[in-house]
């Protein structure tokens, strides 16, 4: 008797159907560098021209398992925006503009419809970014991911002229730290998170006063996508360095972008630190220092300006429709000194 590829558990049908549904959201991302189109075996991307002398950076990055509380829902059509956003905003801390995108989504049995849903997040973030959505691999492994769930990771590679690469080597003791808002957990820390709030869906449901929302809500609410604001930035001041607060919070990731010699201290009082934090700290019961080496905490990028630009540089983000204040100043010394 013969087996097909059908009765091992892949049905290329349900892919060429999953293509034809999320082609639509593929084709709103492109614009006039974009050569070719949907079914080639590469992506092809024309360099931007009046760089005179272009460096490409790039990013790789996944969502986690903020993925589960995503299954739990039902939720599909965010989760995409938190894929492109863990890309874009690390490339666009060296200053680079995000070019185009790549995604990889794995499941082990495959829904047209929901890999269009997750596609068309994965698009709306490459449109926040500016950034084209040329390719992907949608992968049918059977007996390889539990019913009903999926992975999803994604690649971005950006571009900025060489002489104006941001990587912080200018960063000296006294300058200031300006901190952009996040829209909350973003996509780091959810295996803890996942313990704290449980996985039962009826507890997620219901609405939190401290919240002010459902735990649901709250914990899927997408990852911020800085690109443009910054971009602005950077073109009307001097940008010394940045930090996008991922997994590890403050303590790791501020202190990538200093030179040797360099700390600083962060003002835990100079912004009110978001309810979602607060109680995830309580139903912990950690330190300080722990939920700070954890969590964005409420700020999602960290941008080091002088002294002398920091109003300009406040001013020029608000006007951009950034929620932002200083949080703290570079020192002599090494790491993270969090300052009640």
């Amino acid at each position: 008797m013969a087996i097909s590829y059908k009765d091992s558990g892949v049905d290329v049908e349900r892919g060429y159907e999953a293509v034809k549904l999320m082609k639509q959201y593929v084709k709103s991302t492109y614009n006039a560098s974009v050569l070719g189109d949907i079914g080639s075996f590469g992506g092809f991307y024309e360099l931007p021209k009046g760089i005179k002398n272009p460096v490409l950076v790039s990013g790789t990055d996944g969502v986690g398992t903020k993925l589960k509380y995503a299954f739990i829902a039902g939720k599909h059509n965010t989760i995409g925006i938190d894929a492109v956003a863990m890309c874009v905003n690390d490339i666009v801390c060296q200053g680079a503009k995000p070019l185009f995108f790549l995604d990889y989504f794995a499941t082990g049995k495959l829904s047209p419809e929901v890999v269009a849903t997750v596609v068309s997040g994965v698009a709306a973030g490459c449109r926040q970014a500016g950034a084209a959505l040329v390719g992907g691999e949608t992968a049918e492994m059977p007996g390889f991911y539990a019913d009903g769930e999926y992975d999803i990771a994604g690649f971005a590679v950006g571009v900025v002229d060489k002489k104006k690469i941001i990587n912080g080597s200018k960063i000296r003791p006294g300058d200031m730290l300006i901190g952009l808002k996040s829209s909350g957990i973003h996509s780091n820390g959810y295996s803890l998170v996942r313990k704290l709030f449980g996985e039962d869906k009826a507890a997620l449901e219901k609405y939190d006063s401290r919240l002010g929302a459902k735990p649901i809500d709250v914990l899927l609410t997408p990852t911020r996508i800085y690109v443009r604001s910054v971009l602005s930035l950077i073109e009307k001041v001097k940008v010394k360095g940045i930090a996008h607060i991922t997994g590890g919070g403050f303590i790791e990731n501020i202190p990538r972008i200093f030179p040797e010699g360099v700390g600083c201290e962060i003002w835990m009082r100079s912004y009110e630190v978001p309810a979602i934090f607060k109680i995830m700290q309580e139903k912990a019961g950690i330190s300080d220092s722990q939920i700070y080496n954890t969590f964005n905490m409420g700020i999602g990028m960290v941008i080091c300006v002088a002294k002398r630009d920091v109003d300009k540089a406040l001013e020029t983000l608000k006007e951009l429709g950034e929620d932002c204040c200083v949080i703290g100043k570079t020192t002599k010394g090494s790491g993270v000194q969090l300052i009640k």
